[in-house]
């Protein structure tokens, strides 16, 4: 039969498989141009997990085409639907129904296949049609489950094991009935143990060796070489593999088991009697725990899984799936019916199997003690658990296009610590009942983007379903309309507040040709997404305008720093030109808000909702020391210091003027730090929204950052 035209009806291409620790598929590449193409191996090879993942029944990464379409990440059931039939090992027939409900059930009105033409196939079915699926032998079952996928009328036809456990006349007669289905069109992917029949029923056979495929060979080649046979497959042998591996370089070949550590299986967790069924693999791989006898890391964090293909990109719709999976799996259709790829990432503090493509257990392996510090009794230890093991496995992962949660304050507070460790950029939401409160303690310094979800997250209803559909839409349209930050200016980071805003305006004026500002409101949050961006390498120099948010840390206001200030600096090693704008304040809410404790203190009500109280000559002795001793710590450092007044309420005039008190900050911080070429302190006899004191500060900015180099060179 000649060759079809156009591209291949399946291509396979870098497919990875894991099940829990074990790497089943290890990058496997198999074309099937058209007809018919078998594929044998060895026991354990990862010959049934190809099929499973053809039909998208477990996790994978890489690339399958049906037709030049892209299949993997689709739902068994899409997949069905594009043509794909699907004959599973083990038969898998509905007990309760009779030969003929399973085929009525599965007909498809006008197809080439019909119930009659199944029963002129195969006339033992018609014999047996009023029989049910669990009074049939073998061969009979094998013959429905064959009939039950050809009903389907697929263009392509997977087939694990056809003719497992058939007489040798049923045998023949399956293998004549493949020469007619790819004479009739249908192409056939045949998964088989009996070499003769799948070096008769296709010209090519590949071969499948510890999760890849090892070589296609010539069938007729296969079938005459006896020995290729036992080489390859150890067929009558049962001795040590002795399979050949392939050329490749150095880089690709197994990597040496970790010293000091070893895997431990149970294989009855409980114990057996004489109605005892198999434990399943996938039970026996939860339950094992590792030991280790060094310092060796868990093997789990050692090999880094891949989530998305190369060059790919994936949604991650992160939750509880054993409370919200409904509601989950609606947000997964929605952006899935975008054209994203999506991975469902199971957040359960309960090892039970999901569907997932990331599993709870996967996930819990990331935790410092591993699954054991996350499957514990108690909820809140679980949950805590769980968070932790979610960050660290996020900071692990890359190919992530956006991610989504929806929850209430548990799961708000599981997703959003990992959420955060991701870039800016990264589209990140979460749909909770807690958004109509405060929700500093879940965005913190990032920019995650909180939902309200109006009604409780506890089922789908006319309610839920708009507010979970317009979430997944957002998060679709934030990944279509992300683009990657263009080349441009060098950013500089800049510290502002409403009372040093003059100053700041000046300041981008005189840098805009050359920079670009990104300019941080000074309000806690401020300062530590400044420094995020610093410590991930987006900004590399940084004009600290405004350190008022030390003042909070130190005297207990609400705008206030963490200990963390200025570390990303110090970690960095970036250029900074600071100074103390706003240094003379402490922000409380409202006038009632003020702690009893500052009782009788100099207050502004700067708004009706924050009012300010003027630092004390002590207070301001002890933040100077706090931060000359972090301005010790840094490498490129200039300190400012306006002697004419540190706000626009400080000044001759104005409710905070108190050069006493700004005196005892100035001293302090000339006492505590010390000055080298590299490390200055300099005084400028001017108020700090004076144009003169902006120009001060942008020369020193361009000294640092070799900004006049720059001018004179242009």
């Amino acid at each position: 039969m000649a060759p079809k035209a156009g591209p291949p009806i399946l291509e396979v291409r870098g497919l990875n498989v894991y099940y829990g620790a074990s790497h089943a598929l290890q990058g496997v590449d198999v074309t099937l141009a058209s007809g018919v193409l078998s594929v044998v191996g060895r026991n354990g090879m990862g010959k049934t997990t190809l099929c499973k993942a053809i039909m998208g029944m477990v996790p994978s990464s890489g690339s399958i085409r049906l037709a030049g379409e892209e299949i993997r990440g689709r739902t068994s059931t899409e997949i069905a639907r594009m043509g794909v039939g699907y004959v599973p090992q083990g038969r898998r027939l509905w007990r309760s129904l009779t030969v003929d409900e399973h085929l009525r059930l599965m007909a498809k009105p006008g197809g080439a296949w019909s119930p009659e033409r199944v029963y002129a196939t195969f006339p033992r079915l018609a014999e047996r049609k009023n029989n049910g699926g669990g009074q049939l032998s073998g061969g009979e079952s094998q013959m429905l489950a064959i009939s039950r996928a050809l009903l389907l009328n697929p263009r392509l036809l997977v087939m694990d094991e056809p003719t497992e456990g058939l007489a040798p006349v049923i045998v023949a007669h399956v293998e004549d009935m493949l020469h007619k289905l790819a004479e009739e069109g249908v192409d056939v992917l045949v998964i088989e143990q009996n070499i003769g029949v799948a070096c008769e029923v296709a010209p090519n056979v590949a071969i499948m060796v510890n999760g890849r495929v090892d070589r296609v060979l010539d069938a007729g080649q296969l079938a005459a070489d006896r020995e290729l046979q036992q080489r390859l497959l150890g067929v009558g042998r049962h001795a040590q593999d002795e399979t050949p591996q392939p050329d490749a370089a150095p880089a690709e070949a197994a990597a040496p088991a970790a010293p000091g550590v070893a895997k431990v299986y149970v294989s009855n967790p409980v114990v057996p009697t004489r109605w005892s069924k198999p434990v399943p693999v996938r039970v026996l791989e939860q339950a094992a725990r590792t030991q280790s006898t060094s310092s060796a890391r868990s093997t789990v964090e050692e090999e880094l899984r891949p989530l998305a293909g190369p060059g790919e990109e994936v949604v991650i719709v992160a939750g509880t799936l054993d409370t919200k999976g409904e509601e989950l799996r609606f947000i997964r259709d929605v952006i899935r019916a975008r054209g994203h790829p999506v991975r469902l990432a199971d957040l359960s503090t309960a090892p039970a199997h999901s569907g997932a493509e990331i599993p709870a257990h996967q996930i819990a392996a990331f935790h410092p003690r591993g699954a054991s510090g996350v499957f514990v009794s108690d909820r809140g230890e679980a949950v805590a658990g769980m968070t932790l093991a979610f960050e660290r496995w996020i900071a692990r992962q890359s190919g992530i296009a956006g991610i989504v949660s929806a929850g209430g304050s548990g799961g708000t507070a599981m997703v959003a610590p990992a959420m955060r460790r991701l870039p800016v950029g990264v589209p990140k939401l979460i749909v909770s009942t807690m958004a109509s409160g405060n929700i500093a303690q879940y965005v913190g310094a990032s920019d995650i983007t909180i939902m309200h979800a109006v009604a409780d997250i506890a089922g789908l209803n006319a309610i839920t379903r708009r507010v979970l559909a317009n979430a997944a839409n957002a998060m679709a349209g934030m990944v279509e309309s992300r683009t990657a930050i263009p080349a441009g200016l060098p950013p500089v980071a800049i510290t502002m507040f409403g009372v040093t805003t003059a100053c700041v305006r000046l300041m981008t004026d005189a840098l805009k040709r050359d920079h670009e500002c990104l300019v941080f409101h000074a309000t806690g949050t401020g300062g530590q997404a400044m420094e995020a961006l610093v410590d991930q390498g987006l900004v590399k120099a940084v004009i600290d305008l405004t350190t008022t948010e030390v003042a909070d840390m130190l005297c207990g206001g609400s705008l206030a720093a963490t200990d963390d200030r200025f570390g990303a600096v110090i970690r960095r090693k970036v250029p900074w030109v600071g100074s103390v704008g706003a240094l003379d304040m402490v922000n409380f809410g409202p006038p009632e808000t003020v702690p009893e404790r500052f009782a009788g203190r100099r207050l502004h009500r700067h708004n009706p909702q924050i009012t300010l109280m003027r630092t004390t000559p002590e207070e301001n002795g002890r933040i100077g020391r706090w931060i000359g001793e972090r301005l010790n710590r840094m490498d490129i450092a200039h300190l400012l210091i306006p002697e004419g007044g540190i706000s626009a309420i400080d000044a001759p005039g104005e409710p905070f003027w108190d050069p006493a008190a700004d005196r005892a900050l100035f001293d302090a911080l000339e006492g505590t730090v010390r000055q080298t070429a590299s490390r200055r302190i300099e005084r400028v006899p001017h108020h700090i929204n004076d144009p003169a004191f902006a120009a001060a500060v942008v020369a020193a900015f361009r000294a640092l950052s070799g900004g006049d180099r720059k001018r004179r060179a242009s």
